[in-house]
């Protein structure tokens, strides 16, 4: 079943899990306490979302969520990547924390301890209270410092238990998306605006670290970044200068701040806004971390543009390569150079592939199973290379799958499915896939292999 992956480099203590988020799959939006989220009124306007879908139900996880964990020790991992959602926990977005968001997420994390299963708790995935946003949201200050001031109420009552903790899912998606395309909350197209949330988001993360090892000593920290291998679309200089600019963008004005190395100098210029910086705050970014995260879905092959917004690069497909339901090009080698890149450039200690998977359409056959040969064929080629870059020296100890369910997948609404597990949206009914079945597999022969090997 596993024969095309050579699992040999993995370590036997090795994380097998799943992923997925609060806003995507929790639903119960307005239950038990919890206020809008910057994605509730996103999703609530207008032409912002795919056929009209919201999160209001999703996959309705706040009440299911004995059933997928059910689910979870079916499929044999034994962990879970889930976010806590911001304005469950603290409706106000600062100020009282509300016992029963808290006690949510307590109950899922004893049940979870309780199925084996180790939990990895991720304190933000884009769900920024509403109400922090009305008072300027990541553009301004105040929103890094009541993000470490959440951290900390959240750490204080699962710290005990949690040990596994990432600050921020993608901040480059929350920053560019969010601020300077506009397709994700809150849908702003303001490059000022998007240059200082970016700073802020990492400065709350730099906060964020401080406030988790305060309240929980024994927690293993890290960040979550979406990454992309870049490379130019033509031989012209320009093509080339296109790239680096690129890369910049995605991925080193992340990476370099986190590693002590300052945002880079050259995407400076190409942003042209100053950014919102005070003494001290390079070393606050620059916190001690655990482990880092790595979500991979697709490379990037990009040309110059002049005339479109910075970083003045645009993405060009490349012809015959196979893509995804989401037409994202399938490039599995991309994932092995990046754990590679994590370990020899930015010295990483432990790496997680926090996140990586495909959305394609599913059929359902009438014996009730879900074939679904592409996604199982990606998910082993990547699985593949991690094993792969493991082999050259990656300290890589994990890997999450993306995602558990089909949810809902932000402006693309319910018709992307990313799960191991198909959700019939209308009869919350949840299903297997035999991408999941594989997944089963891969990980009961890693085991094996790992129990003869010791």
């Amino acid at each position: 079943m596993s024969d095309r992956i050579d699992l040999a480099a993995l370590p036997h203590d090795f994380l097998w899990g799943t992923a997925t988020s609060a806003y995507q799959i929790e639903g119960a939006v307005a239950e038990d306490g919890r206020t809008p989220s910057i994605w509730d009124t996103f999703s609530h306007t207008p032409g912002r979302i795919d056929n009209g879908d919201h999160g209001d139900v999703a996959c309705d996880h706040y009440h299911r969520w004995r059933e997928d964990i059910d689910l979870m020790r079916r499929l044999g991992t034994n962990a879970y990547r889930l976010s806590i959602a911001w304005p469950r926990v603290l409706p106000g977005g600062d100020g009282p924390v509300n016992p029963e968001g808290l006690a949510f997420y307590d109950q899922l994390v004893d049940a979870l301890l309780e199925a084996g299963i180790t939990p990895s708790v991720t304190l933000y995935h884009w769900d920024l209270p509403q109400v922090l946003q009305d008072r300027g949201g990541w553009p301004e200050r105040d929103t890094a410092e009541h993000f470490a001031a959440y951290a900390q109420a959240v750490a204080a009552r699962l710290g005990d238990r949690v040990h596994h903790w990432a600050t921020l899912n993608e901040p480059s998606c929350s920053a560019w998306i969010g601020h300077l395309e506009g397709t994700m909350a809150p849908g702003l197209t303001d490059l000022t605006a998007a240059v200082r949330a970016s700073y802020h988001l990492l400065l709350g993360h730099g906060l964020a670290v401080q406030a988790l090892r305060a309240a929980a000593p024994d927690a293993e920290i890290g960040i979550v970044n979406n990454l992309s291998t870049v490379r130019p679309a033509g031989d012209r200089p320009e093509d080339e200068a296109a790239a680096r600019r690129h890369d910049g963008h995605v991925n080193r004005w992340w990476l370099d701040p986190v590693h002590g190395c300052g945002f880079p100098a050259d995407m400076r210029e190409v942003y042209g806004v100053d950014l919102p910086e005070r003494p001290g705050d390079l070393e606050t970014i620059a916190a001690p971390l655990d482990w880092l995260g790595l979500n991979y879905y697709f490379p990037a092959q990009v040309t110059d543009d002049p005339a479109g917004p910075a970083p003045h690069a645009r993405s060009v497909r490349r012809p015959g390569v196979p893509r995804t339901g989401m037409d994202w090009e399938i490039d599995a080698s991309g994932i092995e150079t990046l754990l590679l890149r994590l370990t020899h450039e930015y010295g990483a200690r432990r790496i997680y592939v926090t996140e990586n998977g495909c959305a394609y359409p599913d059929v359902i056959r009438p014996d009730g199973t879900v074939d679904d040969p592409e996604r199982q064929d990606y998910l082993v080629e990547h699985l593949a290379a991690c094993a792969s870059a493991a082999r050259k020296g990656a300290p890589l100890a994990g890997y999450f799958a993306w995602s558990l369910l089909d949810n809902f997948e932000w402006a693309y609404g319910y018709d992307k499915r990313f799960g191991l597990v198909h959700v019939d949206y209308r009869t919350q009914q949840r299903t297997i896939k035999n991408t999941g079945h594989r997944y089963t597999d891969i990980i009961h022969h890693h085991r094996t292999q790992s129990h003869h090997t010791t």
